[in-house]
């Protein structure tokens, strides 16, 4: 059976992770930004796994459940408040609505 070293797994998850992160930097649109962050959920899980699996624990797998309930819990959250904000503001460009804020 062929196996893939666990660097590689590891590198993988890394690029992973650093594509998210451009991606959350890059991108101004909040919807992009909430994908770009379960980007980065999704690679930080993948190393739980990798790392679970390289031991023969499955400790990896559970972290990764965890993961997994954290982020449809901020995904729902985030989708109610980027619906209030697009209702409010009408667009979804966070640069936009931060110069629509009011400075008192």
């Amino acid at each position: 059976m062929l196996t893939v070293p666990v660097e590689i797994q590891i590198m993988l998850a890394g690029i992973l992770f650093l594509l998210g992160l451009i991606g959350l930097l890059v991108r101004r649109n909040m919807i992009f930004m909430l994908m770009s962050i379960e980007v980065m959920f999704n690679s930080a899980g993948m190393v739980f796994v990798i790392a679970g699996n390289h031991w023969r624990q499955p400790d990896g797998q559970v972290m990764f459940i965890f993961i997994l309930a954290v982020t449809a819990v901020e995904v729902a959250i985030a989708l109610a408040l980027i619906l209030q904000v697009y209702h409010h503001f009408k667009t979804l460009d966070a640069d936009s609505v931060n110069k629509l804020r009011d400075h008192n």
